[in-house]
């Protein structure tokens, strides 16, 4: 007589929301927001929906949980007038210098890109956050900018935040790196016309 196979034990109690965050991150980073379901999230976090839904009242509610995780590990330095800069120049194109992926999987890009595209609604709470995730890089690059000594440091923001964000967009498409290198050699001649 063969035993029947005991139920699959969930972990509840410390530490659920800290893993249905981790959980978050690795599904959304590898196949999109759209693509994940709750069913996936629960099993991966090793918890159950109720717990899930404990802590996020839905699936918006942790979409806009895991981007503001994300949120101060994507922003450039921040930079502000009076106070030491190491290298302002150098960080303006730090920006462009990606770490190699850390999946076999395909790139996924800017997180905050994804989470627009997939939530199109322009007034969703996701899409606002993504939306003034954004504009809070260029103003932090314009910063930077500034510090740095360009005539027009809110132009440059805008002009390397935009190449930026092209460059993540194409190595998401080409699922490469490279564009990254190209859109440094760009920023680099842009950031030298603007500063004297």
């Amino acid at each position: 007589m063969s035993e029947a196979p005991s139920p699959v034990r969930r972990r509840s109690g410390r530490g659920a929301r800290e893993r249905i965050l981790k959980a978050a991150t690795e599904l959304f980073t590898a196949q999109g927001v759209n693509a994940t379901g709750m069913d996936q999230l629960a099993t991966v976090a090793n918890v159950s929906k109720r717990t899930l839904y404990t802590h996020f009242a839905g699936k918006d509610d942790l979409v806009h949980a895991y981007l503001s995780a994300l949120e101060d590990g994507l922003f450039p330095a921040e930079a502000t007038p009076g106070e030491p800069c190491p290298d302002p120049r150098e960080q303006l194109l730090a920006i462009f210098d990606w770490p190699p992926p850390r999946t076999d999987g395909p790139l996924r890009g800017c997180p905050f890109l994804n989470a627009a595209v997939e939530v199109p609604d322009p007034d969703h709470p996701v899409h606002l956050l993504a939306a003034a995730h954004k504009r809070e890089f260029a103003r932090r690059l314009a910063a930077l900018a500034r510090v740095a000594g360009a005539r027009d440091p809110e132009a440059l923001g805008e002009r390397l935040a935009l190449l930026y964000d092209g460059a993540v967009a194409r190595s998401t498409a080409l699922n490469s790196t490279g564009p990254g290198a190209h859109a440094r050699a760009i920023a680099t001649l842009l950031v030298d016309a603007a500063i004297d």
